[in-house]
């Protein structure tokens, strides 16, 4: 009976590893584009965003070591196609009044209201953890209609 199990138990181990090394073949895009017309604001600003803020939703990524390891690379890349499709720092300027002001208010909630950044990349991230001095000035800028 033992033996039957141990078997069993190498054998799931076996069909586990192989998938693992399987999906590491799926190819995930990570690429930074082209900047096209990044964000003008002040420095104190512009350091917290750059901290805390481009990783997701800028064209200037920095992808980490685990972001090429499969399901980790899938989540990863998930994350930033999502983040730069709803606000992209690379492209601030291109946007015209409306749709900055729409963007501004979704800060300044998510600021407010604490789900930015994301509690899952801030436990990676320490250095993205804002503080209150980083909210207050960021909420400076949002309602000053940057």
């Amino acid at each position: 009976m033992k033996w039957k199990m141990s078997r069993k138990l190498i054998i799931s181990a076996a069909v586990l590893a192989a998938l693992i090394l399987l999906i590491q073949l799926v190819p995930v895009e990570q690429t930074n584009p082209p900047v096209e017309a990044d964000l003008v604001a002040p420095a104190p600003v512009k350091d917290i965003l750059r901290r805390a803020c481009y990783d997701c939703h800028s064209h200037e990524t920095r992808w980490p070591w685990y972001g090429r390891v499969a399901p980790f690379s899938w989540w990863l890349a998930e994350h930033v196609t999502d983040g730069r499709a709803d606000l992209n720092f690379s492209r601030w300027p291109i946007f015209d009044f409306e749709a900055r002001e729409l963007m501004l208010r979704d800060i300044e909630k998510q600021l407010m209201d604490g789900t930015m950044p994301l509690g899952s990349y801030v436990l990676g991230h320490r250095e993205a953890r804002l503080s209150d001095r980083d909210r207050e000035v960021l909420l400076e800028w949002v309602r000053a209609g940057s």
